[in-house]
């Protein structure tokens, strides 16, 4: 086995054990003391448990997403780029409810051939993470436009930034900056790193910039598709 794999595996263990220890944890002690803890325990302990599952959960899905990286599935077909993200934003909305998410959405956008499932997990990495890293009340803007005869959407925070010394490591596996917010936040450091991957498998390219305290804009960009270039691609991938 390889060093990466075995760096792999620990990470992967370590991640999994946490959220684990807490479900276990605080399941027993609901088990074993029920009748004796008071109801806003009771409440508070099962949100605990609640908030492991789905960390648990996203834990997982992303270490399938990386499993899946390398397998070459992808199926291209024409995406409405704009009502794509307007079926992810929803979702996060949800999760982030002191945030506040402004689309500027250029009308009439070319369609894209992409695999739109994973176009989608791209949009969630990147709003998330925006939103994720963002203090509540600030704003999170996603921009679709034209740029350089290539589909261009631009997901920009108002969070802490990145510093300079940290650029390096943002795509990287397993990296976690550190802010004021990381330990405020749960996170696993494969959400860019896949990000990242699927952007490239679909042809497309994905940058950055940031400023500490004034935020970071990530820009992808997916080039023009006819239908046979992008059957080709699915097949070479």
């Amino acid at each position: 086995m390889s060093t990466i794999e075995e760096e792999f595996i620990s990470t992967v263990s370590h991640e999994l054990r946490t959220p684990l220890t807490s479900i276990r944890g605080f399941s027993q002690t609901l088990l074993n003391s029920w009748d004796r803890i008071k109801d806003d325990d009771k409440k508070k302990f099962i949100g605990i448990i609640e908030e492991q599952s789905n960390r648990l959960i996203h834990l997982v899905e992303n270490i399938l997403s990386v499993s899946k990286l390398n397998a070459g599935m992808q199926v291209f077909k024409e995406v409405d780029v704009n009502n794509s993200i307007r079926k992810v934003l929803p979702i996060i909305e949800n999760q982030y409810k002191t945030h506040k998410f402004v689309l500027e959405l250029m009308s009439n956008l070319p369609s894209a051939y992409l695999d739109d499932d994973k176009f989608q997990q791209i949009m969630t990495n990147l709003i998330d993470n925006a939103a994720k890293y963002s203090d509540c009340g600030s704003t999170v803007t996603i921009k679709t436009e034209i740029f350089e005869n290539k589909i261009c959407i631009t997901v920009q925070d108002e969070g802490v930034g990145i510093k300079e010394e940290d650029k390096d490591k943002v795509f990287k596996k397993f990296s976690r900056l550190e802010n004021h917010l990381t330990s405020k936040t749960q996170g696993n450091g494969l959400g860019l790193y896949i990000t990242k991957q699927l952007v490239e498998k679909m042809q497309g390219t994905i940058d950055f910039e940031s400023f500490v305290g004034k935020g970071s804009s990530f820009k992808v960009t997916f080039p023009f598709y006819n239908q046979e270039e992008a059957l080709r691609c699915s097949q070479i991938s």
